[in-house]
């Protein structure tokens, strides 16, 4: 069984998801608005979106025969909870994580 951690760890580490996940931030989007400036087609956007809602990490709302994707701020939690876990041990990197991350969420 694969934990919360691993799996958003799992997520966020193919850099293609982490450009559909910042693309998410503050806003909620289409598959197609989300594949624009991508290249890469759109049944890959979605295959890196089921990966992400997977993790947690984003959600979907559907209206009529279209699905709008956001960012779960919530989905980060677990996430959160391990870099707290270390933060004795790299007070100044946490911090910039930290701020990284509430970056992002804005």
């Amino acid at each position: 069984m694969i934990d919360a951690e691993s799996e958003i760890f799992r997520a966020l580490a193919d850099p293609t998801r982490r450009a559909v996940y910042q693309r998410l931030a503050g806003r909620e989007l289409s598959v197609s608005e989300l594949r624009q400036g991508l290249e890469i087609s759109q049944p890959a956007v979605s295959q890196h979106l089921a990966v992400l809602r997977g993790a947690g990490l984003v959600g979907e709302r559907r209206q009529g025969r279209f699905a709008f994707y956001r960012i779960e701020p919530a989905g980060l939690a677990p996430l959160i909870d391990w870099v707290a876990r270390y933060q004795a041990f790299w007070p100044e990197r946490v911090e910039k994580l930290k701020e990284l991350l509430k970056e992002m969420d804005q």
